[in-house]
């Protein structure tokens, strides 16, 4: 499945900037994508953290590995945390 990549820095509460990937499907829109960050965001205790078209840009298409892909059909989406998400 090729999935698209949406590279995404935040400011989190602590003022620490989180950094992760939210993947999808290609079909997927801008807005989705925002709705599925806040969602992880939201899971994260971080609901209150603003996450706009500013934040989280589309960066490249790529293959994903299986469980990606699973993680996207099952969910509409996949976060790939990469900074400060813990």
């Amino acid at each position: 499945m090729k999935v698209a990549v949406w590279d995404t820095y935040v400011k989190r509460t602590d003022g620490k900037i989180m950094h992760f990937d939210i993947l999808v499907s290609s079909a997927t829109t801008e807005q989705q994508v925002i709705a599925f960050g806040k969602v992880y965001l939201s899971r994260k205790g971080l609901a209150s953290v603003v996450l706009s078209s500013k934040e989280c840009k589309f960066c490249h298409m790529e293959k994903a590995p299986e469980a990606v892909a699973r993680s996207i059909v099952q969910n509409g989406f996949h976060i790939l945390e990469l900074e400060n998400c813990g």
